[in-house]
């Protein structure tokens, strides 16, 4: 394809298909994109224009208007939606877990000897196989435990359930102690142990429909996702994790993140230096 072909994304979008777009990402993701995000807008639906042999992505709004296709909706949700992430990402919320939140909930489920937990906005699965990790660290051999882990593209689920990243990946995040116990490595990447992946369950699902089926659990990671929503769809996915969790479960959110000025039914509690949300 020549060079010229995406004069138009080089000189900029038509002020009626970027709010087309606007209104599109919106409906199909719920991540907002005010007047300052044109740029991002452009840059991640390149690739899109150059898969599908259009244009422009004043040609791709083109199409989007003749008709949806179900595969060209999802190469925009996967465009779209973010995907950076890296284990054990806010550390001091993993050592709140190890040391207070799990054993608290290991002496409260006694009975039952059964903990949930879920990951959502899992991306490549780090985050939920951090967690796994902490909890085969602390030997709860005679334990049920499960871990799920969601997210809105498939693509990212696929690649969370094979386990195997990049140097770039396990370089950001995962200590040597970690690396040498449950990684292998396989030609140029790394491959997580099967007794890892085993712990953990990935499924796709979008956060601004009904958790239908879903928990309860003792703990959900929620982080760095509600700062792409608008206030009215942060309340809804709130009220929905609200329900998705056991009497006193905790919600995890990314250090950025609060529920300042948010109607929600969860009370701040302070772990050492991490900030956790437990239901009341």
């Amino acid at each position: 394809m020549s060079g010229g072909a995406f004069k138009g994304v080089r000189e900029g979008l038509l002020a009626a298909n970027y709010r087309y777009l606007q209104k599109y990402v919106h409906q199909t993701t719920g991540v907002v994109l005010d007047e300052s995000k044109q740029y991002l807008l452009e840059s991640r639906l390149l690739p899109v224009v150059q898969a599908n042999g259009v244009e422009s992505l004043d040609d791709l709004c083109n199409v989007l208007r003749a008709g949806r296709s179900r595969d060209l909706v999802q190469q925009i949700v996967e465009a779209m939606t973010t995907h950076e992430t890296l284990f054990f990402r806010d550390p001091d919320q993993y050592e709140a877990l190890r040391r207070t939140v799990i054993p608290e909930l290991m002496a409260q489920r006694a009975a039952a000897r059964r903990l949930s937990f879920w990951s959502a906005a899992a991306s490549f699965g780090q985050e939920a196989y951090s967690l796994a990790m902490i909890l085969l660290d602390m030997e709860l051999q005679d334990w049920r435990i499960d871990i799920l882990g969601t997210d809105i593209s498939e693509q990212t689920l696929e690649r969370a359930r094979e386990g195997h990243y990049m140097p770039v990946e396990i370089g950001r995040g995962l200590s040597k102690v970690y690396l040498q116990r449950y990684f292998t490595l396989r030609g140029l990447d790394w491959e997580l142990a099967p007794a890892v992946r085993r712990m953990v369950r990935f499924e796709r699902r979008d956060l601004r429909e009904r958790f239908i089926g879903l928990g309860p659990f003792d703990v959900i990671f929620c982080r760095n996702v509600l700062i792409y929503f608008d206030q009215e769809t942060k309340r809804q996915i709130l009220d929905e994790l609200w329900r998705a969790l056991n009497p006193n479960g905790y919600l995890l959110l990314g250090g950025t993140e609060s529920l300042l000025n948010l109607p929600v039914r969860f009370q701040r509690r302070s772990i050492g230096p991490a900030i956790l949300y437990q239901a009341i």
